[in-house]
């Protein structure tokens, strides 16, 4: 193996930047600020959410920032800037760079991730399984 986990870590986290919990609440009350919740469903389900982030799960990420793809989500071409979190930051850290590859410019992470946010005593929203009729 070339390159590890801990490598490709090590690479993003040069390269990108990161916020503690405490800037990242700062930037929270913004309307120019998009919270993006990588995190898969049951995690968010289990855990809770960031009141008002959007969820993207990471798989997706790249379909949904790239305009030419099919599953492209509009508010990735808004003139925002987008703060990714997972559970502790290493997705984030990842998707963060990532997400500057394809050339989104003001992006950055959660350092310590949804758990950091959560153990800061920042607000938790709950979120609720969809139920299907």
């Amino acid at each position: 193996m070339k390159k590890g986990y801990k490598d490709l870590l090590a690479e993003a986290e040069a390269l990108v930047e990161a916020v503690n919990p405490s800037e990242a609440a700062r930037l929270h009350a913004r309307d120019d600020v998009v919270f993006v919740d990588l995190r898969d469903p049951r995690e968010r389900e289990r855990e809770g959410t960031i009141p008002n982030a959007f969820s993207c799960p990471r798989g997706m990420l790249e379909f949904w920032i790239d305009p030419e793809s099919p599953y492209h989500k509009p508010i990735f071409a808004e003139d925002k800037t987008f703060l990714f979190f997972c559970a502790s930051g290493w997705r984030s850290a990842l998707a963060t760079r990532t997400a500057l590859d394809m050339g989104l410019e003001n992006v950055s992470h959660i350092s310590g991730g949804f758990t950091a946010w959560r153990d800061a005593g920042l607000p938790v929203d709950a979120v609720m399984a969809k139920v299907k009729p």
